[in-house]
């Protein structure tokens, strides 16, 4: 069973959609190749303001910007921090630097999450 995913809620401008999509297609067969169990990566379609919180709120989301929520499954703690350092030392990561990411960084959101429950 799964043990530990590290999710993400991303701020991407509408425009930058599927230029988005090739690149987390690209990262995510790296992430794949170097142990990853699973690297799914979603475009919000029903994600409404809320009053005190929300997918929207909690990466600032602009005008003309969706969020993205993706997560990465890995076997443990210890595995996910193995694979992470394999692929950020592959060439292939290094080029798409963040410069090359159609969005602000700095409004994203992100963390481990240890798995509790797996139906």
């Amino acid at each position: 069973m799964p043990r530990y995913v590290d999710g993400f809620v991303l701020p991407i401008p509408k425009k930058h959609a599927e230029r988005y999509r090739r690149i987390a297609r690209r990262a995510g067969r790296i992430w794949r190749e170097h142990g990853a169990l699973q690297y799914v990566e979603c475009i919000g379609d029903d994600v409404k303001p809320g009053k005190r919180t929300s997918f929207p709120q909690s990466v600032k989301l602009r005008p003309g910007e969706v969020p993205w929520f993706s997560w990465i499954v890995y076997e443990s703690r210890k595995h996910r921090d193995a694979v992470n350092a394999r692929v950020m030392a592959d060439p292939r990561i290094q080029k798409m630097g963040p410069d090359a990411m159609p969005f602000d960084a700095k409004r994203m959101i992100y963390g481990g999450f240890e798995v509790r429950v797996d139906l």
